[in-house]
């Protein structure tokens, strides 16, 4: 794990209202994340690189703590992939919940 990604804790341990690890075992760690349209999750990261799939079509406006933003949508049914990621929040800035399942191995 990068130093940058230690910054803050793992989602699923930094905020368990928005991601609940729903699969764990000594290989892999799937984890549901939900966010309600126009909250912003707390500060966490990714500390190990990792898959998402789209449940729905949604928009999260990344926050970092060096001031920079930028935004992602997502397409329901579509996967990509995301590399070791340091502290950072999540807004969704769409018209509706933003649902996603991570994917992360350990």
């Amino acid at each position: 794990m990068s130093a940058a990604a230690q910054e803050s804790a793992p989602s699923y341990q930094a905020d368990p209202t928005t991601y609940k690890v729903i699969f764990e075992d000594q290989n892999f760690r799937v984890i549901a994340g939900t966010w309600k349209k126009g909250t912003t999750d707390k500060p966490h990261s990714h500390p190990v690189p990792f898959v998402v799939y789209a449940l729905n079509d949604c928009t999260l406006r990344i926050h970092n703590p060096d001031g920079t933003i930028h935004e992602t949508k997502s397409v329901a049914g579509t996967a990509f992939s995301g590399p070791i990621t340091p502290s950072h929040t999540a807004e969704n800035v769409g018209a509706s919940d933003c649902q996603a399942i991570f994917v992360e191995r350990k």
